[in-house]
């Protein structure tokens, strides 16, 4: 479990409603894909854990479903982030691509730059695009994403404490 989802567990601050393992069977059937107990399985760990890899998600779904190979559990993963039930975030500094289940709304995403953890953050301004690029070369603008980069107050904290016991 990466340093976010661990946040989470302990913590549990995410405001989403998690959905249950039948509201998430509906969905994938509603987006026309077969419900499979390994795609239920990530969805429902994904919801629970934002922003989580598929190295974690493999490493989940294998503990309930032992005969998941990595490349099916990469293999899920990509059908249901080609099927919009998953957002792909590729973020600096991260072990490779994070998942989670919000999607189609805008939003952006804040990342501790000592622990990598990553947080969801609405888009202040307008509606989707919420920034305009100065040049468009022609296109037609979808999606702005936005990554702010910080330290998180665990971090600030034990970066202050580490300076005062060097004193």
């Amino acid at each position: 479990m990466n340093v976010h989802a661990e946040h989470h567990a302990l913590h549990g601050d995410d405001p989403r409603p998690v959905r249950s393992a039948a509201e998430w069977a509906d969905v994938i059937r509603a987006h026309g894909l077969r419900v499979t107990p390994g795609r239920v399985a990530a969805l429902v760990y994904i919801d629970a854990h934002p922003h989580v890899s598929a190295a974690d998600i493999y490493r989940t779904l294998r503990e309930d479903l032992p005969s998941t190979s990595q490349q099916a559990a990469f293999n899920i993963v990509h059908d249901l982030h080609r099927h919009d039930l998953l957002r792909r975030i590729d973020l600096p500094d991260s072990d490779g691509a994070q998942y989670e289940t919000r999607t189609g709304d805008n939003h952006h995403h804040v990342q501790c730059i000592i622990c990598g953890r990553i947080e969801d953050v609405d888009c202040v301004v307008g509606a989707s695009p919420c920034l305009e690029p100065s040049d468009t070369h022609g296109m037609r603008i979808l999606v702005a994403e936005v990554t702010f980069r910080g330290i998180c107050p665990a971090c600030e904290e034990a970066e202050q404490e580490r300076d005062i016991d060097l004193i």
